[in-house]
């Protein structure tokens, strides 16, 4: 079972290339701040613009340097199954822990092309395989009833919901094998999903406040709610800004203002504007992170 805080990770890039050593900080970083997983190569690490050898390098990478301190859960979707096979295959082989996998974006299939999707991948692995649910960005939205059926299938073993429907977890846990993981995929209702049933959140604010996000998910587990929803409000402005254009541009010019990274996106995502860098700075200073 996975749970608690797991930083979606951010791909460095410096004259645009991996920047590796600043992902070896980062790494280190969010480690040594409470962080409970690692998710490379997802839609925060700007899967859609890695090469294939990019791709696999950063996945190789985080394996190596987590050095099983932490799972890690490797970003292997594609709206191409045969790809996403590939990808799956490679995270296997590598080591990691399970794989994250996105519903395919742009080619738009029915539930029914979603599960052969999902079933075909997972029949072609032995790791443990997460859904990853983002209508915002895949277009298509995979119905209650289909994760149903694919919860039957035993190495699909969880959901990162991203729909920020918290109704969700409650209609689905009564149907679901019981060891069925829910992670959320928004922060600013992080708190919220694991009242309702949540396991824990895939992360884009971690990336730059780790400490914070870990310990918010420990204290819930610990049972401490008026610390786990301090916690939650000190986060909210943060978690507000970092969505205030396209992420990750934010997060990564904050990952910038800390010394951890450049600011480098890969087109067609470019450089956020000065306002947002204004918000993202004074959130960053409020919260004594710079």
């Amino acid at each position: 079972m996975f749970y608690g805080s797991i930083p979606a990770v951010i791909t460095p890039f410096k004259d645009q290339k991996v920047d590796y050593e600043s992902f070896t900080k980062i790494i280190e970083f969010l480690i040594n701040n409470g962080s409970e997983g690692l998710v490379p190569c997802g839609t925060t690490g700007e899967s859609p613009t890695l090469s294939h050898d990019e791709h696999k390098k950063i996945i190789e990478e985080t394996i190596r340097i987590a050095d099983k301190r932490v799972p890690v859960i490797a970003g292997t979707g594609s709206n191409n199954t045969l790809e996403a096979i590939e990808y799956t295959k490679h995270a296997e082989k590598a080591g990691a822990d399970a794989a994250l996998i996105v519903t395919p974006y742009y080619n738009k299939p029915t539930q029914l092309g979603l599960y052969e999707h999902y079933k075909t991948i997972a029949e072609s692995t032995s790791l443990p395989i997460i859904i990853y649910n983002i209508p915002g960005r895949s277009v298509v939205d995979m119905s209650i009833e289909t994760m149903i059926e694919l919860s039957k299938i035993e190495n699909i073993i969880g959901v990162k919901d991203a729909t920020n429907d918290l109704f969700r977890p409650l209609l689905t846990k009564s149907k679901m094998k019981s060891d069925f993981c829910y992670l959320s995929g928004e922060d600013g209702t992080a708190l919220a999903y694991l009242a309702q049933g949540g396991n824990g959140c895939i992360s884009v604010t971690a990336n730059v406040a780790p400490k914070l996000c870990s310990e918010m998910h420990k204290s819930w587990r610990l049972g401490d709610i008026k610390k786990a929803q301090e916690i939650n409000l000190k986060l909210a402005l943060l978690h507000n800004v970092l969505f205030l254009e396209s992420s990750p541009g934010p997060v990564k010019y904050a990952a910038h203002l800390m010394k951890l990274c450049n600011q480098d996106t890969r087109l067609p995502l470019y450089e956020i504007s000065d306002n947002t860098k204004k918000e993202v700075e004074n959130c960053l200073k409020n919260l004594n992170l710079i």
